[in-house]
């Protein structure tokens, strides 16, 4: 399986010498593609299709207009004219464009528009942004996953820095549930690549901390459908709850919060309110400790109209809301409460409560009962979680929670305690008990409530929140010269 990744890595970085790398086809599940295979012939058109191909040229213009609404739709970042040229009709050697003449393009279904604008000439950061030219000479491709539409992949650009592509998986369910209905592999491309480019836009008018970075994008042909299209974006860890639930309560609590800051965002958006109708936690990724939001390609702005609050229903599989129907025929806030009970029901009652600091936990409770009753909305959310963190940053979570010490103990400058270590939980260190701390005497209560500490080291390296990250120790049998750190051991209680 080793050789044959390794292989399909390689394949995948020699597509892109060749001007051609959204050849490759997508196997199905968790494989990785095969650079070169052929997809076979697209079957024909049956008589049982739903219309055939002008059924298939009303879906692609319904997800062109939706394209277009998000991406001329209020005065958000990135907003500005669109660039006038369109993704499918791209003039050899246009600009940020290089490419080989594409071969000649069959028909697309009657009716079928051409492909909207690209989003507007912002940059989503500093510099300018990436295109074809910076895919030429990629390496230590890596394939990453796929999903019903699009593949991932991992590459590390000339320069150094690793990004991840998106494309359409050319072997993935919506591709080829489309091919088999309507026998048009180059259309059925088109209606599928929507979704990459919804997303893309997306990612482009909702910029924001907690929304991954729109690094660029790339047009090259591949087979026979000619401008296929790749997204450049920030890099992420996936999201894996089991390994969250071991990591150090103010890690999980930094999570929770990103998704608090993310959720007031998209109920603010320069685009209105927005809901991910695809709340998994595998739609989200880790960067730097950051939770950020990777897929939007099922995001949604509208909201959804009523004559009454009948029509109001939020449908959850644990339970269901009702909520009022306005004035103005629109279900009040579905989008952002949708969006809340997701949060509460995929990250907040998991991450948010366990092992959090004593006092801090009726606050964090009255957060997860919250969001899960939906009795607040996406700002009283964050405005709590915003408390939280000032607590618990500030120190003022620990009045009245760490008496005097009853022990003494002694200071060892430029000190430290190589071994002794016993394990604890939470800690950031797995073959022993590191933990942070606000203040010194918050660590001599720590060693005290634990029956093993007999000593612990201050280190100089600090959390997100600024905290000190401090080593308790069963002893200090073994002490060691280290200029940047210092040793406490206790000589009396």
């Amino acid at each position: 399986m080793r050789r044959r990744r390794a292989a399909v890595a390689a394949g995948f970085c020699a597509s892109f010498l060749l001007g051609s790398v959204l050849n490759v086809l997508f196997a199905p599940g968790s494989e990785p593609p095969r650079p070169g295979q052929s997809p076979g012939p697209s079957p024909a058109p049956g008589p049982g299709r739903r219309g055939g191909r002008g059924e298939l040229a009303r879906q692609i213009r319904a997800r062109y207009e939706e394209v277009q609404r998000y991406s001329r739709g209020g005065p958000g970042p990135g907003a500005g004219r669109p660039e006038r040229r369109r993704l499918m009709d791209l003039a050899p050697g246009g600009p940020g464009l290089q490419r080989p003449r594409p071969p000649r393009a069959r028909p697309l279904p009657d009716g079928a528009p051409g492909w909207p604008p690209a989003p507007g000439p912002g940059s989503p950061g500093p510099g300018p942004r990436l295109g074809c030219a910076a895919l030429r000479n990629v390496s230590g491709a890596q394939y990453l996953g796929s999903g019903y539409t699009k593949a991932v992949y991992r590459v590390r650009l000339p320069g150094g820095a690793a990004v991840a592509l998106k494309a359409v998986d050319f072997s993935g369910h919506d591709l080829g549930s489309c091919v088999r209905e309507f026998g048009a592999r180059r259309g059925c491309y088109r209606l599928a690549a929507h979704k990459l480019l919804k997303e893309m836009v997306l990612l482009e008018r909702l910029r924001h901390p907690n929304v991954l970075q729109l690094y660029g994008y790339c047009y090259q042909d591949s087979e026979d459908i000619p401008d296929t299209l790749t997204t450049i974006t920030e890099l992420g860890a996936p999201v894996e709850m089991i390994q969250l639930l071991q990591t150090s309560w103010e890690d999980r609590f930094r999570i929770c919060l990103s998704l608090g800051r993310l959720l007031h965002h998209l109920a603010h958006s320069p685009l209105g309110s927005v809901t991910l109708l695809d709340f998994r936690p595998r739609q989200f990724v880790l960067v730097e400790g950051e939770l950020k939001v990777t897929d939007l390609d099922d995001a949604r702005v509208e909201e959804t109209p009523c004559t009454g609050n009948a029509d109001c229903i939020l449908e959850f599989p644990a339970r269901n809301f009702t909520l009022p129907c306005s004035a103005q025929g629109w279900c009040e806030a579905m989008n952002e409460k949708r969006n809340l009970y997701n949060a509460y029901r995929f990250f907040f009652t998991y991450l948010l409560p366990h092992s959090a600091p004593p006092s801090l936990r009726p606050l964090l409770d009255s957060i997860v009962n919250a969001t899960g009753e939906l009795a607040w909305g996406a700002d009283e959310t964050l405005a709590q979680l915003e408390k939280v963190l000032h607590l618990y940053r500030s120190g003022q979570y620990l009045q009245n929670s760490t008496a005097g010490s009853q022990a003494e103990y002694q200071r060892l400058p430029d000190s430290t305690i190589p071994q002794e270590d016993y394990r604890c939980w939470p800690s950031y260190h797995h073959g022993g008990c590191l933990l942070s701390v606000f203040s010194l005497a918050e660590a001599v209560d720590i060693c005290e409530n634990h029956a093993q500490c007999q000593a612990f080291v201050v280190t100089n390296q600090t959390t997100w929140t600024g905290r000190q990250l401090v080593f308790f120790k069963t002893g200090w049998s073994h002490v060691v010269p280290d200029p940047s750190k210092t040793a406490y051991v206790r000589v009396s209680g």
